[in-house]
This record gives C-alpha cells, sequence and structure tokens, in this order.
C-alpha cells in the first residue's frame, strides 16, 4: 500500500515562476548553471546549485556552498519570490514535448515506503551522490527538488486528471528548451481524499528517475525519526516531494554507446566478430535506427548497420537477461571490445537519445570515437518487471525526457 499524503507547498508566485523555474541540478555543470542564471537573481540555482553565487573553481562540496543554500532559500521566502500555501494539497504537474502530454500527481510519498521496499528502484546508488543530496536536504530542512516516480495506470486517477486539467492552470509556460510546462492546485477535499485513497490502493511505486535524490530524501527522514524519541510517524519530515505520473504516459529514450577504438580489431575485423552473434545489413550513409526489441544500429567508419541479435544469444524469460543493454555489454562491449565494468572503463561513453543519432556520427566522424551503437529504448514494462523482481538494470539504460522542471513546487520538512 502506497502511502501519500498532500502538503503545503512552497511556490513562486505565477508572475515569477518563469524566472524561478530552472533544469535539475544533475543534468548541468556549475558553469552551465552559473550562463543560465546570469542576471537572474531568481533562478533557482542559487539554491541547488548556490557554488555559482561563488568563483568560478569553487568546489560545490564546500561547508560554505551549502551555507549559502540555506541563506538564498530563506532570501527567496523573505523577497516573496518562494511563498507557502496556507493549506495543504495535491498538485498535477503536466509536460508536453513533441505535442505529447504527460501528467503526473505532486505528492508527498512516504520514507517507510521506500525503506522497507513498496517504493522499488532499478539502479544502484552512489553513497558519495547520496551524502551530497542529503547534506542539500538536511541543511534546508526541505526537498527542493522533486524525485520522479511512476505508477500502474488508476481510472480513478484519470479521471481526476481530466476533471482538474479541465480548468486553467496556475503556471503555463514553455522553457528555454521548447518543452512545456503546466501546474494546477488541487482545492478539492473530494478529489484530494480520493487520490490519497488510489495511492493506498496500489502496492508499490517506481522510481523513473532520481535514485540518489529518493535515497537521500528517504535516508533524512530516516534520520529526524530515529533522533526524535516523540516520533508518530506522521510528522512532516516522514514524507518528500515526488511527482507519479502514469506508466502508459512515459516513454523512456534510447541511451546508446561511442567508443574510442576496436580493441585492435579492423573495421573489418570487427565486423568478421559481430556476425557470430548478429545478422548484420549494411544500410549505408543513412542514420539507421533500431526499429524492435534485440535490432541494434551501428555506426562505424561512415557506415550504418543494422545489428538483429541471432536466437540463442538472449533470453526473454529474465528480466535482465532479455535487455539489449545486457545483449549489447556482453556479446559486444565485453567479448568482443574488452570492455568490462561500464561505469569506470574510459574508452566508453554514453549519449542520451534526446542528442539523436547525429551526435553519434558526429563523435565517430570527429575521430574522437571509433564506433558508436544506438540500442532500441527499454520500455515502462520492463522496468517495472525488473524493479518488481528485485533486479538491478545495468549502467546506463534508461534516459526520461523531459526532465521535471525544478522550482515549481517545495516541499518543508517541518510544517
Amino acid at each position: 500500500m502506497a502511502k501519500v499524503k498532500p502538503f503545503r507547498g512552497i511556490r513562486p508566485p505565477r508572475e515569477f515562476v518563469t524566472q524561478v523555474a530552472s533544469r535539475p541540478y544533475d543534468v548541468l555543470n556549475s558553469e552551465e548553471a552559473r550562463e543560465e542564471a546570469l542576471g537572474n537573481e531568481k533562478s533557482l540555482y542559487h539554491i541547488i546549485k548556490p557554488e555559482i553565487d561563488f568563483e568560478p573553481g569553487t568546489d560545490e562540496h564546500d561547508p560554505k556552498v551549502y551555507d549559502k543554500a540555506v541563506s538564498n532559500f530563506n532570501a527567496f521566502q523573505r523577497n516573496g519570490w518562494l511563498v507557502q500555501d496556507e493549506k495543504e494539497h495535491y498538485y498535477i504537474y503536466a509536460q508536453t514535448m513533441n505535442g505529447r502530454t504527460q501528467y503526473g500527481f505532486v505528492v508527498a510519498a512516504n520514507v517507510d515506503d521506500y525503506m522497507e521496499g513498496r517504493i522499488k528502484k532499478h539502479e544502484l546508488t552512489r553513497r558519495d551522490k547520496e551524502e551530497d543530496r542529503m547534506k542539500h536536504v538536511r541543511v534546508n530542512d526541505a526537498n527542493i527538488e522533486p524525485v520522479f516516480f511512476a505508477f500502474p495506470d488508476c481510472d480513478v486517477l484519470d479521471r481526476i486528471i481530466k476533471t482538474v486539467t479541465a480548468g486553467a492552470p496556475e503556471y503555463d509556460f514553455v522553457a528555454p528548451d521548447g518543452f512545456g510546462h503546466q501546474f494546477w492546485v488541487i482545492d478539492d477535499d473530494v478529489l484530494t481524499r480520493e487520490i490519497t485513497d488510489a495511492f493506498e490502493a496500489m502496492p508499490s511505486l517506481y522510481i523513473a528517475d532520481g535514485h540518489h535524490r529518493t535515497a537521500a530524501a528517504a535516508l533524512v527522514g530516516n534520520e529526524k525519526a530515529k533522533a526524535n524519541p516523540a516520533h508518530t510517524g506522521e510528522e512532516e519530515y516522514n514524507y518528500f516531494l515526488a511527482v507519479a505520473f502514469p506508466a502508459s504516459h512515459l516513454t523512456i529514450i534510447d541511451y546508446n554507446r561511442v567508443v574510442r577504438d576496436l580493441n585492435g580489431l579492423t573495421p573489418e575485423n570487427f565486423l568478421e566478430a559481430l556476425d557470430k552473434s548478429f545478422e548484420i545489413e549494411p544500410k549505408g550513409e543513412d542514420e539507421y535506427r533500431p526499429c524492435k526489441l534485440h535490432n541494434f544500429s551501428l555506426y562505424l567508419d561512415g557506415k550504418w548497420y543494422s545489428l538483429t541479435a541471432r536466437e540463442g544469444t538472449y533470453d526473454d524469460s529474465d528480466p535482465i537477461g532479455q535487455l539489449d543493454v545486457t545483449v549489447s555489454s556482453d556479446l559486444i562491449l565485453r567479448d568482443i571490445l574488452g570492455i568490462h565494468d561500464l561505469r569506470s572503463d574510459k574508452r566508453i561513453d554514453f549519449v542520451g537519445g534526446i542528442r539523436g543519432l547525429g551526435e553519434l556520427k558526429r563523435r565517430v566522424d570527429s575521430g574522437e570515437m571509433a564506433v558508436a551503437l544506438a540500442l532500441y529504448p527499454v520500455s515502462m514494462e520492463q522496468l517495472m518487471r525488473i524493479a518488481d523482481t528485485g533486479n538491478i538494470m545495468p549502467p546506463k539504460t534508461t534516459w526520461f525526457e523531459p526532465k521535471l522542471r525544478s522550482g515549481l513546487v517545495i516541499h518543508k520538512l517541518a510544517d
């Protein structure tokens, strides 16, 4: 049973939302954030990437940087750039990309649900990355940025989405990347109760994106619970900020690979080695995109190829074995190119599908890389099956787009 609750969100007044809202902290570096925030004192980057307020090169993990996040967060509230709602609400957040809109519920998710496995993960997390975000949550006593969840489709919640979004949104803007963002405040007690009950009927929620933020938020809440001798389980710190989307609304984009060398092979030798496990079809100079599961796109020596894994080289009964990330990692990267650890090997790099096949071609044609491999995207069904069976996806498997815009609403851990 997934436990969620409404909360008193801290939000920008409508006239400030486009100045406050930002990309998530982990999709850009400090210099990019400095550039995007230039001349905008209201940018959320001053809170989520406060190193931009110091000299370039300042360590983002310096204690003074975390202190600056707190002082900026407080200043935003004093200046009226962020204002707390008077009552608890759920919210609906819609994102539009390429004419397609996905609608999510902004909720306070339950810490115990994460700690006890009802909020399911599909990726491993690194303790150093968790600790960075834990410090940020601790010092601000707030979840400044949401995490990105999926849930099994639900007729009740679909109806509520249609009902609420028939009205005018509180926010409605197009971000600089061209993606549309809309936001509604749910101010109906009957709908609020229906939302709570609908989520409570679900056995699980699924982390789509933001595993480190989810872990950090839950671990800080758990710390606070252990430190409070009068802990009841109803305190605000028992919850953290999430946006949960119906699984059918979400699309996972391909996450592709580029490799610096052919492990001593000539292009001809490399193709010969591939032929043992793949049916190879030359596609010439025109871009080729994988068309189905177990079909890959290869760019080598100025030409595109279709690779289709031969029967018997994959295991569709195994949630991990059926993934094209697994097939390509085992049969191409490991067996032929000698790459055994995707996390640490410097010969390989990863390119989100949002950048297009042209980016793969560019990196190979430039001489930086020797070969590029495009994969058919993972499905939400595969992701949820892996999470349900307690498995962990290989590194760099999923890419979700559009990313959640930060700064539309914030959750305080003490209300």
